[in-house]
Formats: structure tokens, sequence, C-alpha cells
């Protein structure tokens, strides 16, 4: 992959043999953001999982302190008084099995997270082939699958964000924005990392956390120390 100007200028200023501690990372990361527009700050960490197996697994969400400096928009499947009080706690849609068609034939997908009741969970069952590939189903192990949807869409709208292996065992992350302050990141950094931490599976054998980067959107990676996790 080509890179820019402006990403090879940033990359010169990071050593790509040394492992930074976090607020070195920050700052550097801060520094290297180059984009016109206020870039996410993104953890990458490569865990010694293996996702094949369940009980090596990890999923879970957890609140960033300071949020994601991003609009997160909720769509809840609900029904009867729970339609209401989604409504009351600040959904951005609310439905039923009408936003089946809507979702399925027509493409839509104007939210980010999506919340169920259990008892929806029938309904949204259907959508697996277009919500799952997207990790966009609601999973109990996230706080999506519940009839508490008040606190729910509060957590989600402050900044609670969900963690997950993908297919190479990493975890990718956002953890706030490239105009935050380097405390509040630090701040979102550590909630993330002791959530992370609790998260090990007890199967695992050997190293569990292999190596973590910091990056932006658009900027290079760069590297944390592993040691004191």
């Amino acid at each position: 992959m080509k890179h820019g100007k402006k990403y090879q200028e940033a990359a010169k200023l990071v050593d790509r043999s040394m492992q930074y501690d976090t607020a070195e990372a920050i700052a550097l990361v801060k520094k290297t953001a180059t984009a016109k527009f206020d870039e996410t700050v993104e953890v990458h960490i490569r865990t010694g999982c293996d996702g094949r197996h369940a009980e090596q697994q990890i999923r879970g969400a957890v609140v960033l302190p300071n949020g994601t400096g991003k609009t997160v928009r909720v769509l809840v499947f609900a029904k009867g008084d729970k339609v209401n009080e989604a409504e009351a706690a600040g959904a951005d849609h609310v439905g039923g099995e009408e936003l089946i068609p809507k979702i399925q034939n027509e493409g839509w997908l104007d939210f980010d997270v999506v919340v169920a009741t259990p008892d929806m969970m029938g309904v949204v069952g259907r959508l697996g082939k277009v919500l799952g590939p997207k990790g966009l189903m609601p999973n109990p192990k996230a706080g999506t699958v519940t009839m508490d949807v008040a606190k729910a869409i509060s957590d989600i709208k402050a900044g609670k964000i969900e963690y997950r292996l993908d297919k190479a065992n990493i975890i990718h992350v956002p953890v706030g924005k490239t105009s935050f302050e380097e405390a509040k990141l630090q701040e979102n950094f550590d909630a993330l990392m002791e959530a992370i931490v609790k998260a090990k599976p007890a199967a695992l054998k050997g190293q569990y956390l292999r190596s973590i980067t910091l990056a932006t959107t658009m900027g290079p990676g760069v590297k944390v120390n592993v040691a004191k996790y």
C-alpha cells in the first residue's frame, strides 16, 4: 500500500522497533494525526487466543469514561411498554416485525448499535445474515439483549463500546478522537485495558496480550508496551 507524503512524514516520528509507554504513545498518536478531519484514535490488540475454540472467545463491552466522540445511532427492537421506554431513553429508532423487510429488502442500515428485548430475539434472529457480518447482532454478553432498554441506551450514548476477537484473534476498538485531551484518551485507554485484562479466558495457556498498537484513522501505528498488562 502506497502512503501519501503526510503519512510518510508522520511515520518518521515513530520508532517502529520501540514499545512506548501509554502516555508517550498517546502523545505521539496525536502528533501524527494529519488528516483534515477529527480522526478516530483506535486500539488494535493482538491476543494469544484461538477464537475457534468457544472457551477462548473474548466478547464484551465497556463504557469509556469520556465517550468515543462519535454520535451513536441506536435501533431498539421492542414491543408493548418497552417501546415507550426506549423512545423516552433517546433511542433513534424503535420498532419490531415491520422493520424486517426494511432492513432485509431495502438495505436500511441507519444505525450503529442494535438493542433488543429478549422476547424480540426471535424476530431479530431473522436478520442474522444481514446484521451478523456487520457485527450488529444484539448479544447478551455485550448488554444489548436486555429488558432494561433505558440503561442499555444511556450506556451506549455515553460511550459504551463492544470488543470482540476478529478472525485473526485481534481486537479493534475506538478510544476517542484526536481532538481529545491526552488525559481523556489515557482514561479511556485504561478503562478499555482493564476490561480486556479481566476478560482473559481461563482456558488460555501462554501469553494473552501479544501486542498493543495505537493508531489514528489515517496515521501510522504506535506500539504500546505490553509488559505492564
